[in-house]
């Protein structure tokens, strides 16, 4: 099973919308993921249908879950995507029929309780502990908190993938330079399961000279960190959000776009079971 931790190291450069265009990709390639929420704003539950305050008999949220990892299974506490259902759409949308497995682990304000950072190793497996009785998915997408702290940490501990989404503008370049550096080093001490870590440049506007002056810096610092898949900003994207709908689904030719892109970043990112990734950074 692949886990793959989308992170940044400050808020607003398109994070959890990576994590749903990449969950909204994986779902249309019939690819079985769970979503685990762990910012404590919880967006990516709410862009994927799940509303916050609903009725969910008997299944917590991960913050109630990582207090007590080894006395509960994860499996009984996922929840169904809200997305459509996409397979009756499959002649006008081009994405083919057959089960789409799209689960969530709801997040919540609980998480901001681990925030602080350890180096104990109980603390740091606690998101993994979780995840090892959870055999149904082959990609596991974990939203991780806008910050450096103790649940990014813990997220990265239990992946075997770490994603970073940067923006090309000054200050997001830099701060996601200073997390590569510190991700190298958390990776020696207490993450040497994580086989390789990427940058993807998100927000980009095409037109924008200084957008394509940083996108040229990216690539002079990052190096082959740096993914071939740059995300364009695009006017609809919290339309389409607001509306907790898939964007392979939404209407119109920037959105079909977007959704080709989405599928081209996930094929850079996953390893079918079998498949070793050869980028090891």
């Amino acid at each position: 099973m692949q886990i793959i931790s989308i992170s940044s190291l400050k808020g607003g450069v398109g994070k959890t919308s990576v994590t749903l265009g990449l969950a909204s990709a994986a779902r249309a390639q019939g690819i079985p993921t769970l979503v685990v929420d762990m910012d404590p704003h919880a967006d990516a539950t709410t862009g994927l249908g799940v509303k916050q305050g609903q009725d969910i008999q008997g299944r917590d949220d991960i913050g109630t879950l990582l207090d007590r990892p080894r006395r509960v299974n994860l499996s009984d506490h996922v929840i169904a995507s809200g997305w459509p259902d996409l397979t009756a759409g499959a002649a006008e949308t081009g994405i083919p029929g057959g089960t789409k497995v799209l689960d969530v682990v709801r997040g919540s304000s609980r998480t901001s309780l681990f925030e602080r950072p350890t180096t104990r190793l109980r603390e740091l497996r606690r998101l993994s502990t979780l995840l090892e009785s959870v055999t149904k998915y082959a990609l596991v997408l974990v939203d991780c908190p806008p910050a450096l702290n103790g649940v990014t940490r813990m997220a990265w501990a239990a992946s075997t993938d770490v994603l970073l989404v940067a923006e090309p503008s000054l200050f997001s370049v830099a701060g996601t330079e200073r997390t590569l550096r510190a991700l190298d080093l958390f990776r020696k001490e207490y993450a040497q399961g994580v086989h390789s870590t990427g940058v993807v440049a998100n927000r980009v506007r095409p037109a924008s000279t200084e957008h394509q002056f940083r996108l040229g810096e990216m690539e002079r610092m990052y190096g082959d960190r740096l993914l071939p898949v740059a995300i364009p900003e695009q006017g609809n994207w919290q339309q389409i959000q607001g509306a907790a709908w898939p964007v392979h689904a939404w209407p119109g030719e920037t959105a079909a776009q977007s959704a080709e892109l989405f599928e081209e970043l996930l094929s850079a990112l996953h390893r079918p079971q079998g498949r070793r990734s050869q980028r090891r950074h």
